[in-house]
């Protein structure tokens, strides 16, 4: 199927086909004739040609996201997904690599795309590829959500700070004296790291002792030592900011071999609220923040550079809120 066959269906030209389909600015279409177009092109099964349109606008409408070695959670599909989502709004298409051993190299992936702008969901990769390279490839917008990229954006475009923050808030209201559940996978080091700089943070400024951190592995036996560790601390800690729900569990689990509960004996707070924080024994205190407004927000940064239009140099305010439950 053609434009010229949804033109004869609809009784239109092609250039109307064209204009209603693409959505082009700054033509006064009726709205009677551009419903007749879209279900026209519909009965037929007609799309615009993805290459016609990139011809158009001069550039790709692909939006390469480049996933770390993560474990791919709850949290970190349901931002992948609204990113998708997101984009599509401004006809972009988000398509996703992994970074996992053995991926291909990055080089070889965005330059068989040649995408209009690629997204970092950690620190930009520069060993494997530039930006300033990238942008002389005709990339023209790189953007790295928890890191820098050369010559670009430097400050985080999501603040994790804040949800160390948000976790000593709540608990510092009747513990005080504070542990900091640390993952082990050393990639999640950019996103800890902040989260446990806003813990001490709010330790400092109530002269509170400094955060008593301990390394949890996501396993209830790796995690018994830890919890003894915090017991054993003078003074002795009484609750626990977790990294993630994850780590969360790994304490509770901890404390119920060593036959202690949550909160009376140390009160556990994590982030994410994923399913099982509900089903977990007792229900788990978490953080929980607005991954949609996330993606929102990173998709007007990705559109506004692509436009020309100013890009915000401000951390994305995602607004976050405790879920009490029973473990803190």
């Amino acid at each position: 199927m053609t434009s010229a066959d949804v033109a004869r269906e609809a009784k239109v030209s092609r250039a109307t086909v064209s204009y209603v389909l693409n959505d082009s600015p700054h033509q006064k279409i009726p709205e009677d004739t551009r419903r007749r177009v879209r279900e026209a092109a519909a009965r037929l099964g007609y799309a615009p040609s993805a290459a016609a349109r990139s011809l158009r606008r001069g550039r790709s409408d692909i939006v390469l996201g480049l996933l770390p070695d993560w474990p791919i959670e709850h949290v970190l599909g349901r931002l992948v997904q609204q990113l998708t989502s997101a984009l599509a709004q401004h006809e972009l298409t988000f398509l996703v690599h992994s970074a996992a051993h053995p991926a291909r190299p990055l080089r070889e992936v965005w330059m068989a795309l040649t995408p209009a702008a690629v997204l970092a969901l950690d620190a930009f990769p520069e060993a494997e590829a530039e930006a300033g390279t990238m942008r002389a490839a005709g990339i023209k917008v790189v953007m790295a959500v928890h890191g820098s990229v050369r010559s670009g954006h430097r400050s985080p475009l999501v603040s994790e700070e804040r949800i160390g923050t948000a976790q000593a808030r709540y608990l510092v209201q009747v513990h005080h004296r504070l542990g900091y559940a640390y993952p082990v996978l050393a990639g999640l080091d950019v996103l800890a790291g902040p989260r446990l700089d806003g813990v001490r943070k709010v330790c400092a400024g109530l002269d509170l002792p400094e955060p008593d951190v301990r390394t949890v592995p996501v396993d209830p036996d790796g995690a018994v030592a830890a919890v003894k560790a915090w017991r054993a601390a003078d003074p002795p800690v009484t609750g626990v900011c977790a990294f993630n729900d994850a780590v969360a569990l790994a304490v509770l689990a901890a404390l119920r071999s060593l036959g202690l509960r949550a909160p009376q004996d140390l009160a556990v707070i994590g982030v994410d609220d994923i399913p099982g924080a509900v089903l977990a024994q007792p229900p788990l205190t978490t953080i929980v923040r607005d991954t949609d407004t996330i993606a929102r927000g990173l998709a007007r940064r990705i559109v506004d550079a692509l436009d020309g239009a100013q890009v915000s140099a401000d951390p994305i305010q995602d607004p976050l809120r405790v879920h009490v439950r029973v473990s803190a």
